[in-house]
């Protein structure tokens, strides 16, 4: 039986993230990236950008799996639910055989300025894409901004959970136990 093969695209990203690791991502060039994943520099740019963008690729795909599950909803779903939808949702993105990819890739970024500062701008246009998605449903200010912010803060918290060292619960019972602690924070259990 044949094993499963990655597409050039993941061999690149595999292969880049391995040599941001070992060398450094600044110390790090397309020219190396492709050589190593035995491609042409040309076949490295039909797939990305730039090397920044290996660690990036795939923010609409990101999106869209928070805002999908908000604007399918049924039209008198709480707001508080529709980030629980969201939430729910965004779970499905990070399955277990992408912790290890995903602990190395936080690694790279936290430890270079530029790469964290993007970070950053994606989870704020996160926050702005959420925020539409609820006003478009009839969410009134300011809590469809709070509901966004809330989204962006429960994931963020629970995405660093996940890929800590030694952590070994699945995205999704994370993040129902930082929904808990929303929950108990808001309305204390009596």
């Amino acid at each position: 039986m044949a094993r499963w093969q990655p597409g050039t695209r993941e061999r690149l990203q595999a292969t880049a993230l391995e040599l941001f690791r070992t060398q450094g991502y600044d110390d790090t060039t397309v020219a190396q990236i492709a050589a190593a994943a035995a491609v042409t520099e040309r076949t490295f740019f039909r797939h990305f950008t730039d090397k920044r963008e290996v660690l990036f690729a795939g923010q609409v795909d990101f999106v869209a799996v928070f805002v999908d599950p908000i604007e399918q909803a049924p039209a008198d779903t709480p707001p508080f639910d529709l980030v629980t939808r969201a939430l729910d949702s965004a779970s499905g993105f990070f399955p277990e055989d992408h912790r290890p990819w995903s602990r190395t890739r936080q690694t790279i970024i936290s430890t270079n300025a530029a790469l964290a500062e993007r970070e950053l701008g994606k989870l704020a246009a996160l926050k702005v894409r959420l925020a539409d998605a609820l006003r478009d449903r009839g969410v009134a200010e300011p809590a469809a901004t709070m509901a966004a912010e809330t989204t962006v803060t429960v994931f963020h918290l629970s995405f660093a959970q996940w890929i800590a060292d030694g952590e070994a619960r699945p995205f999704a019972t994370i993040v129902h136990e930082r929904l808990d602690a929303l929950t108990n924070l808001v309305r204390p259990a009596r």
